[in-house]
């Protein structure tokens, strides 16, 4: 039989106890990519969270990147961001500093104007002050930190103070792996993206409850006749294809949002966003397995109770028939005097005939 059908039927002895360093040192070497670009090269901030000034024209001249930024030049703005959107009409998006002189600003606006063939009056210009994003950023930390704590507090209600860390664990791990994704690839770090990333973290959070109600139903069901590791790999192998089979149904239309919505048909304000809860899912699905549950089982490894049931043998059930009692053999008839066959007294009623 093939893994997948023992993936449908349930049938699968994995052993994800047994084999939890795996887990660990993939999610370790993760986090330790992830952690070194966040503090190497940073989130490539958008202009919501530092402040700014962005200007949007249409691309009429076809220019690139190089002629926006040898126009901005002039003005001391090499730095700024420049992308070319492509979708129903191609155009150009200039994210630079505070510009605070309306004159400079005006004449900024109409540099990137004339490299894209449009009149100035035809930009789109948003400006954002550093007030604004501070207040964006104190409202996302803050949105964080309330629902780790909700979370929480409701696993340790729910379930039991170790399930809870066992959680936020997972948590903190899928937190730091999206991040350091838009470390590496530079995606801009916009609202949508804490949207996106608060979203992922309930989504994290659904699939390891998921995974700790089974633990705890087994564990009732079990009445102390199996270890730890034996529950918690039942119970992984119970809910694997559950698991996989919700991952993959949210990852079809995420990965659509974002590789042909974003990528083929231009739509660049959808990246941000799918890209956050496309490495979020993922990252969710992985620890609730490789992660949480493995580090449930290693911190109640030391527990009374679960240190008894490894060391007593396993009753027998309840209904198991007892065995069948063992025949006794009959004693030997003792031989008679003579050797021959034992005598044996005639029949009444039957003589010799004369």
């Amino acid at each position: 039989m093939s893994v997948m059908s023992r993936l449908y039927r349930n049938e699968t002895t994995f052993d994800f106890v047994g084999r939890k360093r795996i887990g660990f040192t993939i999610s370790t070497v993760l986090l330790v990519l992830s952690v070194g670009s966040l503090l190497i090269r940073g989130l490539n901030l958008g202009v919501d969270f530092e402040g700014g000034t962005v200007i949007e024209v249409s691309n009429e001249n076809g220019a690139g990147v190089s002629d926006v930024r040898d126009a901005l030049r002039d003005f001391g703005l090499e730095s700024a961001t420049v992308q070319l959107t492509s979708g129903q009409t191609d155009g150009i998006r200039v994210e630079a500093e505070i510009i605070e002189d309306p004159q400079e600003e005006a004449a900024v606006v109409a540099a990137v104007a004339s490299v894209a063939g449009v009149q100035p009056n035809d930009a789109s210009v948003t400006a954002v002050g550093p007030a604004f994003g501070e207040e964006v950023t104190r409202s996302a930390v803050r949105a964080l930190v309330i629902f780790l704590v909700v979370a929480s507090l409701f696993i340790a209600w729910r379930f039991e103070w170790k399930m809870a860390l066992a959680g936020l664990a997972a948590l903190f791990h899928d937190l730091l792996l999206t991040s350091g994704v838009y470390s590496i690839t530079g995606f801009e770090v916009t609202p949508s993206t804490v949207v996106a990333i608060l979203t992922i973290l309930g989504y994290s959070l659904y699939d390891t409850v998921v995974v700790f109600d089974k633990i705890v139903e087994t564990v009732q069901l079990s009445e102390a006749r199996k270890s730890l590791r034996e529950v918690i790999n039942d119970s992984m192998n119970t809910v694997l294809m559950r698991s996989l089979n919700t991952s993959l149904t949210s990852l079809l239309p995420i990965g659509s949002l974002l590789f042909i919505g974003s990528v083929l048909l231009g739509a660049t304000t959808l990246q941000d966003f799918a890209l956050a809860l496309f490495v979020g899912v993922a990252a969710g699905t992985y620890s609730s397995i490789f992660v949480a549950a493995p580090l449930l089982a290693t911190w109640k490894a030391n527990e009374p109770e679960w240190r008894e049931v490894e060391v007593k043998p396993a009753p027998q059930a309840d209904s198991a028939p007892p065995p069948p009692p063992k025949k006794k053999k009959a004693p030997a008839r003792p031989p008679s005097p003579g050797g021959g066959p034992t005598p044996r007294p005639p029949k009444k009623g039957k003589g010799k005939r004369r």
